[in-house]
């Protein structure tokens, strides 16, 4: 195994991983307090601009599919890198889009790139390190990847008001520039053994076929599919929602996000102390009562009519701790049985998670309209069946 500069057990490497699975809130949140903007500058409608959400998320997963085998045939390192150039030129292509369609297409493109970072880096996390450990490295990542959730709105808000649409897609084009070089000189190749499996698609599917005879394999992905399906939900429909309904500006809107990413923030923290403390499943089970409860509050809160937006935006605060108490746990968890195949067990595990997203954010871009009910109503049901799915498959 070639070394590089950075080392496992050290808060340099963790930072850089935690940067490479950034990349996909970034390219999502950044721009997210441009959406009204874009949906009026390129004449769209607001299911039209949502598209270029659900079309991120059906790149995000599409891609996932090939990167993981492609790693464990080739190595972290090259594929990595390659992932990262394609991010950079969808993301340029987003900033020069000329109409609603042309950004659906470039958005799909920066998917592409942007998920493969995130399936090579959960690998590494499962190469360099197993069982609680593995948990706690993929806590620490997402405390310090909720940086991005929290910074992103407010500097898209900041730019959109200061320069349009247009900027925020190019202040993500700068931060993914940077990557290659970094994942070039600093990381080193952390793949043991190679795979000797040609990577074709036939042989991509029989590799999920086995992944998927793992029952808890099937559990914990369900999990996770369900949790960030919620979470996306709120993504999707926040924006519309917070300033169509709601009437906050791009700024007071980007500002707001912070009270939901300071939910995710403190439930990656905790898990760290409770993973190394109680085990991963126990805290997985206290992530799945905090979405239930925070789904189930937002539902009460809109069905009461409370008109401030804290009516939706303290429960959702529960529901992203919840979303930060469960994922790193439950991923670290599906891929423990798999030490050999880390690759297409990541690549499965997030075809899974952002397919799910897809489709929710497609449908809730079709059921919106102008009330918040179908947003609370998805979120509430995302949370109750995690719950419902962890609870049987646990007692199983």
């Amino acid at each position: 195994m070639t070394l590089g500069k950075l080392r496992p057990e050290t808060i340099a490497m963790t930072v850089v991983l935690a940067f490479l699975t950034a990349l996909g809130p970034l390219s999502t949140d950044l721009y997210l307090p441009s959406l009204p903007a874009i949906s009026v500058a390129l004449r769209s409608s607001v299911s039209q601009a949502q598209l270029t959400l659900s079309s991120f998320l059906t790149g995000f997963a599409l891609g996932q599919v090939f990167y993981g085998s492609l790693s464990d045939r080739y190595g972290r390192r090259p594929v990595l890198t390659g992932g990262l150039s394609l991010f950079c030129l969808g993301t340029l292509g987003c900033a020069i889009s000329p109409d609603i369609e042309s950004l659906i297409a470039f958005r799909f493109l920066q998917a592409l790139g942007a998920s493969g970072p995130v399936v090579v880096s959960r690998a590494m996390v499962r190469d360099l390190y197993e069982g609680r450990r593995a948990a706690q490295e993929l806590a620490r990542m997402g405390t310090i990847m909720g940086v991005v959730p929290a910074v992103a709105p407010v500097l898209g808000g900041i730019l959109q008001t200061l320069f349009g649409w247009q900027a925020s897609f190019l202040a993500a084009f700068t931060f993914g520039a940077a990557l290659p070089a970094v994942a070039a000189s600093a990381l080193p190749e952390t793949i043991r053994t190679r795979s000797a499996e040609p990577v074709s698609p036939l042989a991509i599917v029989r590799g999920f076929g086995h992944l998927l005879g793992d029952r808890s394999y099937r559990a914990y992905v369900g999990v996770v599919a369900l949790t960030y399906s919620g979470l996306f939900a709120w993504i999707s429909g926040a924006t519309f929602i917070l300033q169509g309904v709601y009437g906050l500006s791009e700024i007071a809107f980007a500002f707001s996000f912070l009270v939901v990413v300071a939910g995710f923030v403190a439930g990656g923290a905790l898990a760290q102390r409770l993973v190394r403390s109680i085990g991963p499943e126990r805290t997985i089970g206290i992530g799945m009562l905090c979405l239930a409860t925070g789904g189930a509050a937002m539902l009460a809160a809109v069905l009461a009519g409370i008109a401030s937006p804290f009516g939706l935006l303290l429960p959702m605060a529960v529901y992203t701790c919840g979303v930060g108490l469960t994922l790193p746990p439950s991923m670290a968890l599906a891929m423990a049985p798999f030490p050999d195949r880390a690759g297409a067990a990541s690549s499965f595990l997030g075809l899974c998670q952002m397919g799910g997203a897809a489709v929710v954010g497609a449908l809730l871009g079709r059921i919106l309209g102008g009330s918040a009910l179908p947003m609370a109503i998805v979120i509430a049901a995302t949370g109750a069946g995690a719950l419902a799915l962890f609870r049987s498959t646990r007692r199983r």
